[in-house]
């Protein structure tokens, strides 16, 4: 099953950090199967407040994607980006091919509580 790091990071000034940082990211997920699907892209805000940018690399499961976050080649560049912006970052398992929500809806259904007698 796919998994996906999601970054929602903050506006920050330019800083020679950050260039080395995004030069070097490519070669750490690589190795692990990791690809950009959202990178320096801008993104259209349809409900609530998100400002800063996104970054979405895929992976082609979360054990890839925790192999990724963990490796000395990303602990080792991944100050270059923290010491100058502000993010949040989640690791998180998509769902297989031709997901269907029933199950979902049916344990949210479930856990509502008893509606009373009529």
């Amino acid at each position: 099953m796919p998994a996906y790091a999601i970054a929602r990071l903050r506006e920050a000034a330019p800083h020679p950090e950050i260039a080395r940082y995004i030069e070097r990211l490519p070669g750490t997920f690589e190795p692990h199967g990791g690809r950009f699907l959202v990178h320096m892209t801008a993104h259209e805000v349809k409900e609530g407040d998100w400002p800063g940018h996104v970054v979405m690399i895929g992976f082609p499961g979360i054990e890839e994607a925790r192999a990724w976050w963990d490796s000395p080649a990303y602990r080792e560049i991944a100050p270059l980006r923290s010491r100058h912006i502000e993010g949040d970052v989640i690791l998180v398992e998509g769902v297989p091919e031709g997901y269907d929500p029933a199950a979902a809806v049916k344990a949210l259904r479930d856990a509502l509580p008893a509606a009373p007698p009529a």
